[in-house]
């Protein structure tokens, strides 16, 4: 068996109240030993990724930034590379690309883009994933596909890094397979084909449904697989002072699912540091988890599980 790659940890933000309060959270987290500082990308309460993600940098000095992930549908992949490109010269590197299909139902009615099948979706996120990786390197290139027609084009300015990171977080089979072929990172993710989250997302988050969807990732990434670094995101966070099994079970009862299910889903990561530390040492085992994204709620209370696993 291959050695487990080093646990690393970044956080997930969006809404600060203000300038100061986001460049102390960055600074926080840095300070307690996370990697990254990441955003969704969606039209509703939180900020613009970009401009956002920026000024996390510009407030640290090693702290990686990056989204979770931007929504193909939401700028043209020249556009979007140019943009990803300038932040990771503009941060000396420390850009980390996070590309989705997109998801969100209602993102797309209140905006009025159209929300086309997930096939189209996908088929349009592959043809941009091809466009943005090549606007990276240097040099002119062309690319006609069903959805974009790139003609003689260079990508200015080209980034710090060789290969700025990649990473694809995905549910279901397909978006999984091209993410283990395609991606630096790979983020298992519950299926969102609803467009919303509901009860068939909880039901998705089970270890049995992760056991199959790292099948998938193993299964399509073939010779690549010990490249590939694997992510999860605890959508169901809280660090608790004692045993979590009452934090569980609150939780449990609100969501309507089994508290065994939020103790053994790497999705969920409810207790105390030590039950914590056990738990993400077990996951890596099991599924090769070694790169976890939490909320940004706990950043503090969270600093012992990173002290004692970031890095090893």
């Amino acid at each position: 068996m291959s050695k487990p790659r080093p646990f690393r940890f970044g956080i997930q933000t969006s809404a600060p109240k203000s300038r100061t309060d986001w460049a102390e959270l960055a600074r926080r987290a840095e300070g307690q030993g996370f990697s990254c500082l990441t955003m969704p990308d969606h039209f509703g309460n939180q900020m613009a990724p970009m401009p956002a993600l920026m000024a996390a940098a510009a407030a640290t000095e090693k702290l990686r930034v990056g989204a979770l992930v931007f929504d193909n549908d939401f700028k043209h992949p020249v556009v979007l590379a140019k943009e990803l490109a300038t932040m990771d010269l503009l941060s000396d590197g420390r850009l980390e690309i996070g590309l989705g299909a997109g998801w969100l139902k209602s993102d797309y009615q209140q905006s009025g883009i159209p929300f086309d099948s997930a096939g189209v979706r996908i088929d349009r996120f592959v043809e941009a994933l091809h466009i943005i990786k090549r606007a990276m390197q240097p040099g002119k290139f062309s690319f006609g596909g069903d959805h974009y027609t790139i003609t003689d084009y260079e990508g200015h300015p080209q980034p710090v890094q060789d290969n700025p990171p990649i990473m694809i977080g995905g549910g279901g089979k397909r978006v999984l397979a091209i993410a283990a072929r395609e991606a630096d990172i790979v983020g298992i993710n519950a299926s969102m084909h609803a467009g919303t989250i509901g009860p068939e997302t909880f039901a998705d988050m089970t270890a049995r449904a992760v056991d199959e969807k790292i099948a998938i990732v193993r299964a399509a990434a073939g010779d690549r697989l010990s490249e590939i670094e694997l992510s999860v995101p605890a959508f169901m966070f809280n660090v608790t002072d004692g045993d979590g099994a009452q934090a569980r079970s609150r939780l449990a009862e609100n969501l309507n699912v089994d508290a065994e299910m939020l103790q053994t889903s790497p999705f969920s990561l409810i207790g105390s540091p030590p039950e914590l530390i056990e738990r993400l040492l077990e996951r890596r085992e099991r599924w090769g988890f070694s790169y976890v994204i939490i909320a940004s709620t706990d950043v503090e209370k969270f600093a012992p599980v990173v002290a004692a696993l970031a890095g090893t």
